[in-house]
């Protein structure tokens, strides 16, 4: 009986699999695990630094090449696509309250804020104003952005943080200030009268101002202003309001996700990664307001001193706001029918 050669038997067995549609695993052991970092839209730049420096240091510290996968979009609209079934690693968004709902659909761990320090979130940053050079409406405080005539870019607060942000830090704005709600509520409406379009998220925002040129402020996040003006040059200014809002960019992983893959070691290690001196490092150098003392001190030149408030200062915490202001039927949604 003739006997086939062994490396022709496997090259056969090889062919019949490809055609069957199958592949097979060559050098498994070679691959390492793979991250899907799902986050907001004006966060590409960031993580896109990110990722190459925590490859190199947890190949070094491990031995592994891990791969990171990024997906970017209004930060509302992320969560409820990992929620939807998204195989987020980890999540690094701009708002608790996207996160804790994540939690509240059992994908998250209820008390992820201590999971990581500075309640898991390891950089800020405030709502500025951006607004094109030489300031011709004179755009300087909140209560300008509802004047007659002023065209104001912000993205749908019920898709975008940087809108709810926004929104947010107009109506804290009268508060502090000393302001009732009804006062509050009155500027809030005026504003987004002043609104010609809503975009899904901040970087479609941006978008819409420098490169469509329509609207004569931008309200977005501090972070993203800088890079616009380091891209643009002088076509742009940077408006600091009297006081604004704290938006922190909290993280966290996503434990039905990682558990069931086996990568909860390198998706801890990751978010780990962003309170390094390094993931401080490039924070700052992407205008993120970060948690390390010595990295704000050198960068300091890149922060304007602001008074910050703070969601739960204000509106009792995320869970009430989102619930008074954003939730279907809302605040937000009585003043935007209204206009």
């Amino acid at each position: 009986m003739r006997t086939t050669p062994p490396n022709t038997l496997r090259r056969s067995i090889l062919a019949l699999v490809l055609a069957a549609g199958g592949a097979v695993p060559l050098h498994a052991s070679a691959a390492g695990p793979e991250l899907l970092n799902v986050s907001y839209d004006v966060a590409r730049e960031l993580y896109k630094e990110i990722n190459p420096a925590f490859i190199a240091s947890y190949k070094q510290q491990s031995g592994q090449t891990v791969e990171v996968k990024q997906s970017h979009g209004g930060s509302s609209k992320q969560a409820r696509a990992v929620a939807d079934g998204l195989g987020a690693s980890v999540v690094t968004m701009n708002q608790a309250n996207d996160i804790d709902m994540l939690a509240d659909r059992g994908l998250v761990a209820k008390d992820w804020a201590k999971k990581f320090p500075n309640n898991a979130a390891p950089y800020y940053s405030t709502m500025v104003f951006l607004v094109r050079k030489g300031n011709p409406k004179q755009v300087r405080d909140w209560q300008d952005l509802a004047r007659p005539g002023v065209a104001v870019i912000i993205p749908n607060p019920k898709t975008a943080g940087n809108g709810r942000y926004t929104y947010l830090g107009a109506w804290g704005s009268v508060i502090k200030k000393g302001g009732n709600e009804a006062a509050a509520r009155d500027l809030v409406s005026k504003i987004f009268k002043n609104v010609p379009i809503l975009d899904g998220g901040g970087r479609a925002a941006t978008t819409t101002f420098t490169q469509r040129q329509i609207g004569d402020v931008l309200v977005t996040f501090e972070n993203e202003v800088s890079m616009v003006r380091k891209e643009f040059g002088n076509d742009f200014e940077v408006v600091y309001p009297t006081s604004s809002i704290l938006a922190e960019s909290p993280v966290a992983v996503v434990d039905k996700v990682v558990d069931r893959q086996k990568l909860r070691q390198p998706a801890t290690a990751y978010l780990n990664f962003l309170y390094s001196p390094v993931g401080q490092e490039i924070g700052a150098k992407h205008f993120m307001r970060v948690r390390s003392e010595a990295v704000m001190k050198k960068y300091a030149a890149n922060y304007k001193p602001i008074s910050l408030f703070t969601v739960d200062e204000v509106f009792g915490g995320w869970r009430a706001a989102q619930k008074r202001h954003f939730d279907d039927g809302g605040e937000f949604d009585k003043i935007y029918t209204a206009k």
